[in-house]
């Protein structure tokens, strides 16, 4: 073999021609732009002047002033505060509880010879292909007693099949010998789960569980099924009768916001909404390639 053949590399490993080069940076702007613009949006009208906002049809794209009266006022009467406080609530147990379950699970399932390990994989997985509806659910909940109960927020939802099968396959994808050490030391399956397998787990326990809180503070629709709303509603409830009733948001959200433009209160409620999960993911997402990649290749 000439040392000109061996030089040769396949042409995705080539440096690309300048031309390519400006095509990606535009394309990765545009991309960024698409995204951060929208956030940018919301978070300057809900600090803008009213006067501003009305002016400009409910929006403003650079405040003249900063104005925080619309974040005094939608906390001023206590149902933003009350509704934060239970998204919270929800969140932090419902993620807990949904992390317990799934490891505890896809634990066993990710385990050779268990017990009946293949029929209750194939019933998960059934579960996934057809799932049983909005009326089999609310029936399920209303005989449980879960009915206008916290609890009814994240019970039925406790383990999701998706993160239940990437997390058994990261399970699997730790060496054999590990385990075959852990049992040959006298470990049982418990001990071998919380010394040995868990502090190699640590990025898809990150993964899992921000997938499981982002999905319990975003949800609104479990607490209008479940619930008589009131006391029990989530901020991502409340959010949803701001959206819905637009221009006159007392009305439908139960929210008093005399003498704030009222896109100007919808802005801020949103900015209060997504903060406290757009802070979570700088600090996990170092996980995010090695937990759901190493999770998806055998399953």
């Amino acid at each position: 073999m000439s040392v000109e053949s061996s030089n040769l590399r396949p042409v995705w490993m080539g440096r690309p021609k300048p031309a390519v080069s400006a095509l990606k940076a535009a394309t990765v702007v545009v991309i960024l732009a698409l995204i951060a613009v929208p956030f940018w949006l919301v978070l300057a009208t809900s600090v803008s002047s009213d006067a501003k906002v009305n002016a400009n049809g409910g929006w403003s794209l650079w405040p003249d002033e900063l104005d925080f009266s619309a974040y005094t006022n939608v906390f001023k009467g206590g149902t933003i505060g009350h509704a934060l406080w239970v998204s919270v609530l929800v969140t932090a147990l419902g993620t807990a509880l949904s992390l317990a379950s799934t490891t505890f699970l896809a634990y066993a399932l990710s385990r050779p010879n268990v017990l009946a390990g293949k029929p209750v994989l194939l019933a998960v997985l059934f579960t996934f292909l057809f799932p049983a509806g909005m009326i089999p659910s609310f029936l399920v909940v209303t005989d449980l007693h879960l009915f206008d109960h916290l609890a009814a927020l994240f019970v039925p939802v406790m383990i999701n099949v998706f993160n239940l099968v990437i997390m058994r396959g990261f399970f699997q994808g730790i060496p054999e010998e590990l385990y075959e050490a852990a049992r040959l030391d006298g470990a049982g399956d418990l001990r071998t789960l919380f010394r040995i397998v868990l502090p190699l787990s640590k990025a898809i326990i990150a993964v899992v569980g921000l997938y499981y809180a982002v999905g319990y503070w975003n949800d609104y629709f479990r607490a209008m099924l479940y619930t008589n709303g009131g006391s029990l509603n989530p901020l991502s409830t409340v959010l949803r009768g701001f959206v819905i009733a637009g221009n006159n948001p007392n009305a439908e959200a139960g929210v008093d916001i005399t003498g704030i433009a009222p896109m100007k209160a919808i802005s801020a409620l949103v900015v209060i909404a997504i903060v406290p999960i757009a802070a979570a993911f700088p600090f996990l997402q170092r996980y995010f390639t090695k937990g759901v990649m190493t999770g998806a290749v055998k399953s």
